[in-house]
């Protein structure tokens, strides 16, 4: 799960996994899997970032459930 902030200065928290595509216009809208879009304060890059630090967060996770 990635947090984000909405236009409104709301704080979201989004699945990661279900982002479909981001686009700029100029505050980025993010499409999911479901059909659903949100407006985000967040850049392009910055949602991508947040979205690679999750995935390295489970894949730790993963490693560390196998060594148990």
């Amino acid at each position: 799960m990635i947090q984000l902030t909405k236009i409104n200065g709301e704080l979201i928290v989004i699945n990661g996994d279900r982002i479909e595509c981001v686009e700029t216009i100029p505050e980025s809208k993010i499409s999911m899997d479901t059909g659903r879009y949100y407006l985000v304060q967040e850049s392009v890059e910055e949602i991508i970032q947040k979205t690679i630090e999750y995935n390295a967060r489970i894949k730790e996770f993963e490693r560390t459930i196998r060594r148990h």
